[in-house]
């Protein structure tokens, strides 16, 4: 019996790894709950960053290996549109107040703006090449995108044109706008840097040295706080740096391969998802406090999300793998 008991345990595991979901040994959180989940049918390869549209809740998903963006209905459960013949969609955003929907590539450096209704391409940006993160600035009425080895260009929202650009020492990952200080931090991971951008000279004004780990992809931003939070690699950690010094505050061990990162204000938690197989969760208690509040299972390789506070949701984007057909995963933050 006993045999038998440890033969069955084994075989369950031994298929949960190799359809790619992983059965977690840490510490289990309750406090996201999945909820739902939405097949992305003929989508294989890689899948990078996401976008919503809450008036008609459609989820945006760069399909990066599929070159595609597949259009995601939250109410139905399905796919009803694909955007086709990209090159290599890397960063998404969409734009309420003109119903676009901005695409950039990072095989040909193009920034491809689409009638969020019709899917009709309305306008095309080249930039150097590898354009990638992207933000808006709703105030300003600005667009920002990472690209190459070095930039970040800035777009007019309206007439979609390339208004500046910003020289950085490589190629930028994930970056935040502060509002309040008029600032950018971005991750420059080939560097091991944070570089910061002052909005007002449109310029590089100072450079962060990653100490504690290096490979530094994700980030978000807790501005009332003043903390930055830095998803890295190498090791595998969170790390949370005050924006006034530069200095980190402290740093806590997560799972492998993150790609983004989360902070929720309502909650005081902060949500990672790692292509390792899960999202880890780390706890808030003050801006110099923080702990690790354990982890829910996603599926490995799944290491893209979006956050979004107004329905309490997070959405994972889970590839193609062994016998797993890509998809996307929601859970509900309550």
């Amino acid at each position: 019996m006993m045999i038998r008991k440890y033969f069955s345990v084994t075989l369950i595991t031994f298929c949960l790894c190799h359809n790619g979901c992983i059965a977690q040994t840490r510490n289990e959180n309750n406090s996201l709950k999945l909820i739902a989940t939405i097949p992305l049918p003929n989508v294989n390869g890689r899948i990078d960053h996401l976008a919503f549209d809450p008036e008609h809740q459609l989820v945006f998903v760069a399909a990066l290996g599929n070159n595609t963006v597949e259009v995601a209905d939250l109410m139905s459960k399905k796919v009803f549109h694909t955007i086709k013949n990209l090159d290599e969609p890397q960063g998404v955003l969409f734009i309420a107040e003109n119903n676009s929907l901005i695409v950039v590539n990072g095989g040909n450096g193009e920034c491809d703006v689409f009638n969020a209704v019709s899917f009709q391409k309305i306008k095309t940006l080249k930039l150097s090449g590898d354009a990638d993160n992207v933000r808006y600035d709703s105030t300003g009425k600005r667009i920002y995108i990472g690209y190459g080895n070095g930039g970040i260009a800035i777009i007019d929202a309206t007439s979609f044109k390339l208004i500046a650009d910003i020289r950085l020492s490589g190629h930028p990952e994930s970056f935040q706008l502060d509002n309040s200080a008029k600032k950018i931090y971005v991750n420059v991971p080939d560097e091991k840097k944070i570089e910061i951008i002052d909005l007002e000279k449109n310029s590089v004004t100072d450079q962060w040295q990653m100490t504690e780990a290096s490979s530094n992809f994700p980030m978000s931003l807790d501005e009332a706080n003043r903390r930055l939070f830095i998803g890295c690699r190498h090791p595998a950690k969170l790390v949370v740096i005050d924006t006034r010094s530069g200095k980190p505050v402290t740093s806590i061990v997560i799972d492998s391969d993150v790609d983004d990162v989360f902070y929720d204000k309502t909650s005081k938690q902060i949500y990672l998802s790692c292509g390792g197989g899960s999202i880890d969760i780390i706890k808030q208690t003050d801006a110099n406090t923080y702990s690790a509040n354990g982890n829910v299972s996603s599926c490995s390789g799944a290491r893209t999300s979006l956050f979004i506070a107004e329905q309490n949701m997070l959405i994972v984007a889970s590839p193609s793998g062994l016998k797993r057909n890509a998809s996307l995963l929601i859970y509900n933050s309550k």
